[in-house]
């Protein structure tokens, strides 16, 4: 197979539509736009969005101040209180705590936060901690790992 003697395949190109080249062609004259109207005239018509005069989708919305962070990390909020319900010395990760049903999504992100007491020494590992919440489990004799 040498490059002259590719072909495209059968089918796969069409003939461009040649409208205006007379009446015998079936695109004469009207050239398949029909008779009078706003579509049948140059231009194709009117223009994106135009809703025939009645008040476009665009302009009856309200504008909103701001913008959408598109780069946004949402985070399951857990505090500290909520890890003390665990066994004492337990490794707390993510899957346990949707385990235990603290975190309602798998697979979220989880920041911990210092809200209550801690009693008992545990290794939590969360993609996120307060400072508080980093200083009450080193306090009780646990450790904290960043994922």
């Amino acid at each position: 197979m040498e490059i002259h003697n590719l072909k495209p395949e059968k089918g796969s190109i069409k003939k461009e539509k040649r409208v205006g080249r007379g009446e015998g062609s079936g695109m004469g004259k009207t050239c398949g736009r029909g008779q009078k109207g706003q579509k049948s005239r140059s231009g194709k018509g009117p223009r994106l969005g135009f809703e025939g005069g009645q008040n476009p989708l665009q302009r009856r919305l309200p504008r909103l101040p701001g913008f959408k962070n598109i780069f946004k990390k949402e985070y399951a909020i857990v505090n500290v209180d909520k890890i003390n319900t665990f066994k004492s010395g337990s490794i707390i990760d993510p899957e346990k705590l949707y385990e235990k049903k603290v975190v309602r999504k798998k697979g979220i992100l989880i920041k911990i936060l210092g809200k209550g007491e801690i009693t008992k020494p545990f290794t939590v590992k969360a993609n996120s901690f307060s400072k508080i919440a980093v200083d009450k489990i080193e306090k009780a004799g646990g450790k904290v790992e960043v994922i």
